[in-house]
Formats: C-alpha cells, structure tokens, sequence
C-alpha cells in the first residue's frame, strides 16, 4: 500500500532529501528526439530556472540537481530554521508571489484594522502558508504542474505529463546525503553523455564550478545552491557539511572510476573523505552507480533506518548491506 507523502518527510527526522520525478511513458522532458529531429533541450532552463525561483520563496534549499532526458533528480534541504523565522508579513509576502492569497492577507498587507473574525481568519491562513512553505510536496507541486503546462501547451496536447508522484528518498546522516549528492551530480558520466564534470550540462556540480571559476558570473536574482560549510562547528553548521574542496576530490576521483572506458580504474591516492569515513572504495563507487536502487525510500544508518520505517508505520527496509558497508564501524 502507498505511504503517505507525509509520512515519507519528516524534516523533524532529517531536513534532506533526494527526490526524483520522471516524464509519463519515457517521453522527452528534455533533449533531442532522434526519430523527429526536434529539439527539447530549452526544457532543461525552465526547470533549473523554476527550481531556483522557488527555491528563493519556499523555505527550502538545494543541494544538487541533475536535469535529464526524461527526468530529473534534486537534493533538497528543509530550512526548518529560517521557516519559523518568517513574520506574518513574509509569509503572505512569500506565499503570494505563487497564488492569488487571500483578502484578509492584502487587507493586513495594505496596514488596515481587521475585525476579531478577520484576525482568527487571517492567524488560520498564516499558520497554513507558513507550514506549505517548508513543504517538498508543495514545492514538487508548484514545479511540476508549470512544467507539464508548458510542455504540453508546446507539443499542443493535455493530459498528464508526469509519470505519477515524485518519489523521495530520506537522507539520515553525512554519508546518505554524501552518496546521494555524488550520484545525483554523476548522472550524465554514468550515462555516458558527458565525459567530465565540466561537461556535465545541467547539474550542480557544473555550476558551482563555473561559480568558482567566474565568482560574479551567476545572475544575483535567484537564489544560490547550499554551499558547502564544512569548516563550521557542527552545531552550528546549516549548510553541506562538508568542505566543497574535499567533495571535488572525491567527485573527480568517483567520476573518473565509473566511466565505462575507463572500467577499474582507481587512482593511487584515496580522496581524503572516504579515508575520513572509512569507506572502501568499492563500496563507494558501487554506491555512486546504484545508490537510488540500493534504498528504498530510506538511507543512512541501518538502526536509523528501521527506526524511521517504524516511526512512519512501515515493517522492512531494504539496503542493510550497502548501508554498512558506508557506515563502517
């Protein structure tokens, strides 16, 4: 039976998650269809470009993205913190920039009186905005649906575009989220379309290394990605928690092992995080091909796992062996 997505996110568990959502029948999200000779690579902008905007009015950062073919994948982090933050004012500021709000909400932005019933009215609709806008569901919501107008108001058709609900996976712990992050960035390398980070089009991992390279290059509108904040005390870390220098080691390193011309490969030197976390390293490229497949809708540490699965009202949970074997005691 089908969990509830509420179920399935619970940022009080973990505020990361990697989620994926893949187009109805296999079509063209984006790309080149061969047989046509059309063109839908202008569909990859539109998504990185929505994904950005909401990004910067939902209370949700990302951490990784990859746009595909036909689907496409993000690492996502609920800002739990900068949610309870908001004022009433940057709630309807925010919630207003995607729907229509509500009368009462411009009546109170305008600095007008408002009646006892419009006061419990309007502490209602706050309270509601305010818990969408720390919502992966509600973020989904508002990419897919503009997509699929778009793209089928292009291919002049209706009906569904999407292949269901988007799937999501939690990350429990460091090296979930690390795994995660170094299969989401490597999709096109281990797709064969793409034979270096650089030349991964549409990606995270290319876009912060052009930010790196050209620092005033990136249009100051939209919101950043999560940047990497590793040198931070952990308590107070509220970014990637690691060093965005160790993380390109790592990235070029597992890239390089998991071209298919490259078959067994493996430097001499080990990157400095999976000597850090213990991790062997056929364990981890083992991980960067198949991490969506090893999970279920769960990956971290194997007693936290079951303890999630058990707290959403699940019995099983798959991945017990590749969850130890990047969680070495």
């Amino acid at each position: 039976m089908t969990t509830a997505r509420r179920q399935l996110i619970d940022a009080e568990s973990t505020p990361f998650y990697h989620v994926i959502n893949r187009c109805v029948r296999r079509a063209f999200l984006c790309g080149e269809d061969a047989l046509s000779g059309r063109s839908y690579e202008h569909r990859r902008d539109w998504i990185v470009d929505k994904i950005k905007q909401l990004s910067s009015v939902f209370c949700i950062d990302v951490c990784a993205y990859a746009v595909m073919s036909n689907h496409y994948h993000l690492v996502l982090k609920i800002n739990l913190a900068t949610q309870k933050r908001l004022s009433h004012f940057e709630v309807i500021e925010r919630w207003t920039q995607l729907f229509f709000g509500h009368p009462v909400a411009a009546k109170f932005l305008k600095g007008d009186s408002l009646e006892e019933g419009e006061r419990l009215l309007l502490d209602s609709l706050i309270g509601e905005w305010q818990e969408r806008l720390g919502s992966i569901s509600w973020f989904m919501r508002c990419l897919n649906e503009e997509i699929a107008r778009k793209a089928n108001r292009e291919d002049g058709c209706k009906g569904v575009f999407w292949e269901g609900r988007f799937k999501s996976q939690a990350l429990l712990d460091e090296q979930a989220l690390l795994a995660c992050m170094m299969y989401v960035d490597l999709n096109p390398i281990r797709a064969g379309i793409a034979d270096s980070l650089q030349g991964s089009d549409y990606t995270s991992i290319q876009e912060r290394i052009e930010e790196l390279a050209s620092p005033q290059s990136a249009p100051v509108a939209l919101k950043p990605l999560l940047a990497f904040d590793g040198a931070a005390i952990a308590t107070e870390q509220c970014g990637i928690p690691f060093h965005f220098a160790d993380y390109l080691e790592l990235i070029d390193w597992t890239g390089r092992a998991v071209r298919e011309d490259k078959r067994g490969f493996i430097a001499t030197t080990r990157p400095k995080l999976l000597a850090e976390l213990g991790i062997s390293d056929d364990a981890w490229i083992t991980s960067a091909k198949e991490f969506r497949r090893q999970y279920s809708g769960i990956s971290g540490r194997w007693d936290a796992m079951c303890a999630m699965k058990a707290k959403c009202g699940g019995k099983w949970c798959r991945g017990k062996q590749q969850s130890a074997s990047i969680h070495p005691d």
